[in-house]
This record gives structure tokens, sequence and C-alpha cells, in this order.
């Protein structure tokens, strides 16, 4: 844009160039027309000048009719000696004979006598008439001036041709005056075209200075610089050109200014916005992306743009761009692969003009893949809770319907049919319970009673507990050992005991469930640098390694039917995870299938020492 623009090609060379060529041209046709009018005048003056008088063409005619030609002849060469000859001219008098009479050159008079010879002379006798010519003799380089006279002489109403006065003169005198004068009118002429082109110069150079800051204006204005002010040298043309583009570069930075203000802020806003947006030309190329979009398309943005939305949302098989157009619709998007779930809601709409035209589109994408999670998780929930409780529902139903049709009287029969009632009825306690504890944790209205709590004395208590409960059942159906193994330095944990217990309450209840009988359950408790490791381990039939990820999902059950039949409502792994979680803790699995599974559970730990720990107290 900023290209050296060479002199020839500069509007100050052409200025002064257009000067110079009107001024040679209007010089040029002046001085034709000047020589012209000058050769012209200085010829009518020669010729003025070499013309005889009247007296003296009237003496000749005299002496032409007289019959006496020796006298004649004598008083011919007087007159002729006698008249004024100021440019030398060759004068000669003829009759009619074609004789030469007479001849004003000294050194020529042996042509007296003779006849002419030239055709001028014969055609004024014969025509009667003035010949004059100009003739150029190129032997001697030398120009001539041609006049043939009549001599007439008149007696009443009859008049008579007596000879002819020949005149030839040399012409050379005046065209070297007139090329003098020539010369001079070119010498002047070079000069004032050498004046008016340093005077072009100078005045092109004054119209094109504001023109070429304003031209560099402009160029820093197309940069952004809008700093600089072109100099008003006049109220004139330029002058008022030149205020424009200083306005013109006040109107252009305030526009630029909020053109980049508008960009920045939508930048900004598309750069935060949780939802991903792409916008196209009329073609459907992407022209505009956001980093949540390039995100959820697992794709860079040089990559995107310019490419066809149809390819970058993979839709090209089932839409076309005519009907995104005509039918903007709402889409939705499946981009889930092994490693993760990513399902997008797509929203189309029209960027168009006020005059109808339609410009591009624009494309909003919203991830729905929690929310559809939600919503599959909402009707498996419900789906599972109807199948959990309608199974006692039925069960107790079935049991008083038969009690009710007598069955209370059997007394073998009522209290068996009483117990599972029973039984059911607390199981249906027990899972409500559940759901509400889930319920409550889920809205955030759960509180946690956190202390500080030594978890090696936690554990014991909970361990105990469950080797009390073997010890005082005579008649167990199965059989079980603890194993413990336990850092011998106590750890103090920030822990809610009343959860925590439920969580291990329910650790080892699925431990003892899913061990054989005798078999040996392992508990663990030790420290890392900042976190609390307690595990259980079982020797069962462990989890498929398919099961694994849904172990602690709600109702989720490895043996459904086994564990129905052992009073499982599926919800103690999920809310242990609740309580683990909420505690800032991790709760996981390993397990082995034919092998037994062990329970994780993570806390996070200080080191206190005792003097602090009392101070505390």
């Amino acid at each position: 844009m900023n290209n050296r623009i060479k002199f020839y090609q500069s509007i100050k060379f052409k200025i002064a160039l257009v000067f110079a060529l009107v001024l040679l041209v209007t010089l040029e046709i002046v001085g034709a027309v000047f020589v012209r009018q000058l050769e012209h005048q200085n010829l009518s003056t020669f010729k003025n000048q070499i013309q005889l008088q009247t007296y003296v063409t009237n003496s000749l005619t005299t002496q032409l009719s007289r019959s006496n030609e020796a006298a004649a002849n004598r008083r011919i060469r007087t007159i002729l000696n006698d008249s004024d000859n100021s440019n030398n001219a060759q004068i000669q008098v003829i009759d009619t004979k074609g004789t030469i009479r007479g001849t004003n050159q000294v050194n020529n008079q042996a042509i007296v006598g003779q006849k002419t010879t030239d055709d001028n002379v014969k055609n004024a006798i014969y025509g009667r008439t003035t010949i004059e010519k100009n003739t150029y003799d190129a032997t001697t380089d030398t120009r001539y001036y041609t006049l043939v006279s009549p001599l007439i002489k008149s007696s009443g109403n009859n008049s008579t041709i007596v000879g002819v006065v020949y005149t030839k003169a040399n012409l050379d005198s005046v065209y070297q005056n007139i090329n003098s004068i020539t010369v001079i009118f070119l010498f002047a002429a070079s000069i004032a075209i050498i004046l008016g082109l340093l005077i072009s110069i100078v005045i092109s150079r004054a119209i094109t200075r504001p023109i070429e800051e304003m031209k560099k204006q402009t160029i820093r204005i197309a940069r952004g610089d809008y700093s600089g002010q072109v100099h008003v040298y006049g109220n004139d043309e330029l002058g008022q050109l030149a205020s424009a583009v200083n306005n013109l570069s006040v109107r252009v930075e305030e526009s630029h200014e909020s053109t980049e203000s508008e960009r920045r802020r939508l930048d900004s806003v598309l750069a935060n916005m949780t939802d991903g947006v792409l916008a196209t030309d009329r073609r459907g190329n992407v022209i505009i992306i956001n980093e949540t979009a390039t995100s959820f398309l697992n794709s860079d943005e040089n990559q995107v743009m310019g490419q066809s939305i149809l390819d970058v949302l993979d839709i090209r098989k089932d839409y076309s761009l005519r009907d995104l157009l005509e039918k903007p619709d709402e889409l939705i998007l499946d981009f889930s692969s092994d490693d993760h779930s990513l399902i997008l809601h797509a929203h189309f709409s029209l960027i168009q003009r006020e005059s109808g035209f339609i410009s591009g589109l624009v494309c909003v994408l919203r991830d729905i893949t929690e929310q559809q999670r939600i919503d599959q998780d909402r009707k498996q929930f419900v789906s599972n809770v109807s199948h959990e409780l309608r199974t006692p529902l039925t069960s107790v139903r079935s049991y008083i319907e038969a009690l009710s049709d007598g069955a209370w009287k059997d007394p073998k029969l009522a209290p068996k049919f009483l117990k599972v009632t029973q039984d059911e009825t607390d199981r249906m306690i027990r899972m409500i319970n559940d759901l509400l504890t889930l319920s409550r944790m889920d809205s955030g209205t759960q509180k946690m009673e956190v202390e500080l709590v030594n978890i090696n004395e936690l554990f014991n208590y909970v361990l105990n507990r469950f080797d009390m409960i073997l010890k005082k059942d005579d008649h167990p159906e199965k059989t079980y050992t603890i194993q413990r193994k336990f850092t011998n330095r106590d750890l103090w944990v920030d822990l809610d005991t009343d959860r925590f217990t439920q969580v291990l309450d329910n650790l080892m209840n699925n431990a003892i469930k899913y061990s054989p009988d005798g078999g040996v359950i392992t508990c663990r408790l030790y420290e890392t640098r900042n976190k609390v490791i307690l595990s259980i381990s079982d020797q069962g039939l462990g989890i498929p390694r398919k099961d694994i990820p849904h172990i602690f999902d709600r109702f989720y059950r490895v043996d459904k039917a086994r564990s129905r039949q052992q009073g499982g409502s599926g919800l103690g792994l999920a809310i242990s995870k609740e309580v683990v979680e909420a505690l800032k803790g991790q709760l996981w699995v390993e397990s082995v299938e034919g092998k037994g599974s062990t329970f994780y559970i993570a806390l996070p730990y200080e080191p206190i020492k005792e003097e602090d720990l009392w101070d505390e107290v």
C-alpha cells in the first residue's frame, strides 16, 4: 500500500509535464503565426522596395514607344541607373519582341539587344499580366524573387503593351532577417519553457504537498495509527479536503475503538461461555469458534476454521446446508467414545440482514451429557424404587391375605408369616430411610457433625461389635474371622462419627455376606504422607470386571437374587461413597473374580502432636 512511486509516475511530474506541454504548444502556435506574419510582412516590404515608381515605368513605356531604338536604349539605361535600387535587384527592360532593351547591371550590358529566354517574360507579354514568383537556385543555395510587370501604353480607349520590366532580387537578406528573429524567438521561448517548467514544479509541489500529507495520514489510519493530523495550508479545496481527512481520522478512531471494544466484549463473552459457539459464512464454512466448542469437538481452532460445519459436526450424511438454512432445527449429537461420554445439544439460528439476505449460521452447542445421565438415572431410579418396593409389598400382601384367609389360626404357619411380614416391612423401612439419606445428601441438607476422632479406636470399636455379634449367636449361619493390621500410631482425623460408622458397617456387612463360611476378613489401617488409608478385604466370589465401574451406583447389584435374599437394598455402597466424599475422602474397590474384593477408604490427614491435641481439648 505504501509502495514508493517513481518520479515520472507522480502527480508532480504530471502537473509539470502538462504545464510544460501547454506552454510549448502555445509558444509553438504563437511562434508559427508570428514567423508566418513576419515573413509575409518582410516579403511585402521587400516587394514594395523593389517595385519601380510609377514615373519610372511611365518613362520606360515612353522610351519603348520611340522609333529610335539606340536613343531609346540610352535613355532606358539612364532611367534605370537613376532609379533607387537599394536591394541590388537585377532589372531588365524587354520589348514585345523579347529583346532586352536595357539593364541596370553595369557589368552585364552585353545582354542588351539579345533575346530573352525566360518563359515568364513571354507569358507576361502574351497574357498582359503581372507575374511574380519565388524561386530557389540549388546550385548557389539562394532564393530569388522574380517580378515581371507589363508596360502598357494607353491612347484614348485603346491600350497597347510595349514591353515588360523584369525584376529579379535576392531574398537571402530577407530570410536571414527572419531566421535571426526566429532564433531569438526560439531562445526566448526555450527560456520561457524552462522558467515555466520550474514554476510548474514549484506549483505542483505546493499542490501535492498537502495531498502527500493526506496520503501518509490515510496510510497511518489504515495501519491503525490515528495520532497524526494533516496540516491545513489554506481555505481552498485542498484545505477543506485536509480538514475532512482530519475529521475522518477522528471518526474512524472512534468507530475503531467502538468496534474493538465490541469485539473484545464479544471475545470475552465467547471465551467465558459454557456453551460452544460456531458461526459460519453463507457457504457454511466456519469463521468463528470459541474455546468451549473446540474442547467439545476435540479439535484445534486452526483445523476447524474454513471447514464446512457439516464436516465439523459430522452431520453431512443426514443433513445438507440447505436443510440447515431453510429449516434451522435442534439436533442431539452424540460424540461419546470408549474413553468418555459426550452428548451435545446443537441449536441453529440464521444470521440474516434486514433485507432478508442470509449471510451465515450460528450454532450453539450445549453439553447435555450430565442432563442425559441424570434423566436416565432418574428413570432408572424410579424403575428400581418401584421394583424394590413392589417385591416386599407383594410379599407382605400375599402373607397378609393368607393370614386373613385363616392362616392366623394355624399355630405353626402364623408366626412364620408374621416373621416374614415383619422382615419385609423392616426392609422397606431401611430402604426408605436410605433413600431419605441420599436425598438429603443430594440436596445438601444433610449436615455432617465433624469432630476430631481417633480412627484407630473407632475402627476397633466397629470390628469388636461384629466379633461380639458372632460370639452371641450360638448357631450362626456363617462363621468368619476378623484379622486386624493396624499401625501402632494413633491417627486423629476429622470425621462425623455416626456417618462414618454407618460406612464401616455397610462395608463389613457386605464382606460378611459375600465371604465363604469360615472366611477371613482382613482389615488394615495405615497412613501415607497426607492420607489415612482403611481397607476391608474378603475372600468371596469377587466382582466381575464389567461390574466394578457400576458397583457404587444406586440399586446396582452384582448378584441380584442373592442380594435380595439377604435383605440388601442396593443403596449401601452408594450412601457410603456419598459420606466419604462429603468428608473429602475417596472410596474405591479392587477385586479379582473368584478371589475376593478389597474396599479402600482414603481420608485427608494432617499429623497432630500430642501437646497440640491436649491444647485443643
